[in-house]
């Protein structure tokens, strides 16, 4: 699991830095320095990210979401929350992913095999049974984050999509705006200097829609816990294993942490491949390696260390962990000025080059509950102190740095704050973790995360602007589909382009075991470097026709207020999109998979999108104005990423856009920003055109009401194949 484990983690084995707390109370609390208990005059802020709140949002665990999901229950329950945040002096602000994350391509691919998987049990159980399925199986329905986005939307509640990488744009819209507190379930969020961090996963309204609780989490007691310096949450993070350097990478590293006489080394041969380690056992050993690196800015030195057995692409993941430091180190670093909009560009190491700055808000007092959580919030330093950061405690050791060199540290100092045990746990419970003693070098009594410098590396991988494949002039090669693999895009790391089998090793290679002089002896073990560490395969494909920019500008606005399909951005600027899987039966013979039965109605989308139809028939015009044949016109290909039976998430397919037959749609900037009667017709017309259903009854509101379009749309659409019809007439 890697980095990801580490949510987990806290969850488990930290529990004095669980504490519940309930949002209206902690709104209604007084600031810190206000002198006497009184509403604020601004309301609590909070940044939900709802790719972890999903379920949370859709109602809590619902039993129906196994039929396709109740649009009204889900609409009831929104706006009682909006009801309660706003009587509870709470402003939420809700951020959706819409990033295509090329940079998290395998996370992704690995995620998709599992829900498949679920999926089958879901629907095994319901014939079965005939009960819902457990709560710990739940899979959005189809399109579920789009419908919340446009009922909260609906409510008033502000709502805002990623573009690049998600969490970066998360954790920078967080900054720049000044809000509280964070509301997410997610490792690299409790690896950056949130000021609040709040579960997504124990967000909870009750019946009544008068109380709203969570838990917050408190990152000084897990570094006090780990008795590690937050300063060196980065390099954590990169050994642990993330999206850029995978922990298959960091398989035979974590071992040698073990050592030969673990209790789990019995577990690394089997079947002759390398098993690794679990999650909490490597989190504690890598926390314990790091606490005793000596110099933290010497990188190669780590590096060298880290991966002193690596029998293959050495280099590339020395490149790939300095990237990962970087990359966490970014999220730590508060900024000095504010950008002109929150996103910013990538940079070498595939993250907004300009993380925006951290406002430090005013701490909160969560007052005395009955939840028994008591914590009192720190003193906030004056304004103008020097020296003085917006995290409530001291370092023993200066932020870790990244510049060119990568050998610099920048000391800083930071405020105290009162002493430990200033919070109640969420429960009493046995911690397998023994606190730090008081004399430890790295031991934290009540730090949090300052900033650390931003980053920067001469090793850049990524492409400056847009798709290589879209926004570049010269031809590629794409026929050759089977062994190239696609020119980088904007923001995806540079190791996502290569072929798996470019860098394997032969099945037979051995890695020594041990750490340096610290273990004698030495063991051959299996490795995984003789199988991919990408576990997908890319492959090029045409340039992308020219876009206007104009419509580039409105599809960019549109996709960052979260009005618009995140689809269409990602076909316009990436020509590519990823397929979620879907709750389907795969045993059945009588339809055929959902991303297969509506990929007619996604080309005719692609044509409507790159204005096929009009810019032929200008083509051809011309060619017969000139008394020319009319040339050979090449395809507009999109990679579509999807997982169903009998396709492997692991390659994209190519799929061709298709032009209308019967009609010439016209332009997308005419479709788009056209304000005539006409426009408003032929925008219908394609949507219709899009769903196989332009005919003269459906476009007739006296036949088809407007309120019905959609629906009658969707059944014409599955009744277009026999066996589609035969299904539904037995059914």
């Amino acid at each position: 699991m890697g980095v990801q484990g580490f949510q987990d983690y806290i969850e488990k084995h930290c529990p004095s830095a669980v504490v519940p707390v309930e949002l209206q109370k902690l709104a209604r609390g007084s600031l810190v320095g206000g002198g006497r208990q009184r509403p604020p005059h601004t309301p609590l802020r909070l940044l939900v990210d709802a790719d972890n709140c999903l379920h949370r949002l859709y109602g809590g665990f619902y039993t129906d979401w196994v039929s396709g999901g109740q649009w009204n229950h889900m609409l009831g329950y929104l706006a009682a929350l909006a009801k309660a945040c706003f009587g509870g002096n709470i402003e939420l602000f809700v951020f959706f992913n819409g990033a295509l994350e090329k940079a998290r391509l395998h996370e992704w691919v690995k995620r998709q095999g599992n829900e498949r998987q679920t999926a089958q049990q879901i629907v095994s159980h319901v014939q079965n049974k005939g009960t819902p399925p457990p709560k710990v199986w739940f899979l959005p329905p189809v399109c579920m984050a789009h419908c919340i986005r446009l009922a909260l939307i609906r409510f008033h509640v502000k709502v805002a999509q990623s573009i690049e990488d998600h969490h970066q744009e998360v954790i920078g819209f967080c900054r720049e705006n000044g809000f509280h507190g964070l509301v997410a379930y997610d490792s690299d969020y409790a690896l950056c200097n949130i000021p609040y961090y709040f579960s997504a996963h124990a967000l909870k309204l009750s019946r009544n829609g008068k109380s709203l609780t969570t838990s917050q989490y408190l990152m000084h007691e897990v570094a006090k816990q780990l008795d590690l310096n937050p300063n060196r949450f980065p390099i954590f993070a990169a050994l642990l294993g993330n999206h850029i350097l995978p922990d298959e990478d960091l398989a035979s590293f974590h071992w040698s942490l073990l050592g030969p006489e673990h209790p789990l080394a019995s577990l690394k041969v089997r079947a002759h491949q390398l098993v690794l380690p679990p999650c909490d056992v490597v989190i504690k050993a890598v926390a314990d390696y790091v606490r005793n690196i000596q110099d933290t800015s010497d990188l190669d030195a780590i590096a060298k260390d880290v991966f002193q057995h690596s029998q293959s692409r050495t280099d590339d993941k020395v490149i790939r962990f300095k990237r990962a430091i970087g990359y966490y180190s970014a999220t730590s670093k508060p900024m000095a000025f504010h950008p002109p909009h929150y996103l910013a560009r990538p940079n070498p190491f595939g993250m907004p080059g300009i993380v925006p700055p951290y406002v430090p808000p005013q701490m909160l007092n969560i007052p005395q509950t009955s939840l028994q959580a008591k914590p009192v919030a720190p003193q906030v330093p004056s304004p103008g102190a020097p020296g003085q950061g917006p995290h409530p405690y001291s370092l023993a050791e200066p932020a870790l740095t990244l510049e060119t060199s990568g050998k610099n540290l920048t000391e800083q100092n930071y405020s105290n704050i009162p002493h430990e045990g200033k919070h109640t746990p969420l429960y009493e419970r046995s911690s397998p973790i023994n606190p730090a003693p008081s004399g430890s070098p790295n031991h934290v009594d009540s730090a949090y995360f300052p900033g650390s410098s931003t980053s920067s590396s001469s090793d850049n991988d990524e492409g400056s602007g847009g798709a290589a494949n879209h926004i570049s002039g010269n031809k590629i090669g794409w026929e050759k589909t089977g062994s190239h693999s696609e020119p980088q895009a904007r923001g995806d790391s540079g190791d996502q382009t290569k072929a798996e089998g470019s860098s394997t090793a032969s099945s037979g290679s051995q890695l020594a075991e041990g750490k340096g002089s610290q273990i004698g002896t030495v063991q051959p073990i299996p490795c995984l470097l003789s199988m991919p560490t990408r576990n997908h395969m890319d492959i090029t494909t045409p340039p992308l026709p020219p876009v206007a920019p104009e419509v580039l500008r409105v599809a960019e606005h549109r996709h960052k207020k979260g009005l618009m399909y995140p689809y269409i951005f990602h076909v316009l600027t990436k020509g590519e999109i990823k397929i979620a899987v879907s709750i389907e039966d795969e045993a059945s013979k009588d339809l055929p998979p959902a991303a297969l039965l509506y990929r007619p109605v996604r080309q005719y989308v692609y044509g409507v999108l790159f204005s096929l139809a009009e810019s032929r028939k200008k083509t051809e015009r011309l060619a017969f104005r000139k008394n020319r044949l009319p040339p050979e016109f090449s395809p507009v290909i999109i990679k579509e990423w999807a997982a169903y039976k009998g396709k492997s998430p692991q390659t994209p397919e190519l799929v061709e856009a298709l032009a209308f037959r019967e009609w010439t749609c016209p332009n997308l900037k005419r479709l788009w920003l056209g304000k005539a009667v006409e426009d408003k017709n032929r925008r219908m017309r394609a949507f219709l055109a899009c769903m196989r259903s332009d005919t003269p009854a459906m476009l007739n509101p006296a036949s088809v009401p407007t309120h019905l379009t959609v629906l009658c749309c969707v059944l014409r659409l599955r009744t277009s194949t026999p066996a589609a019809f035969s299904c539904q007439l037995s059914s």
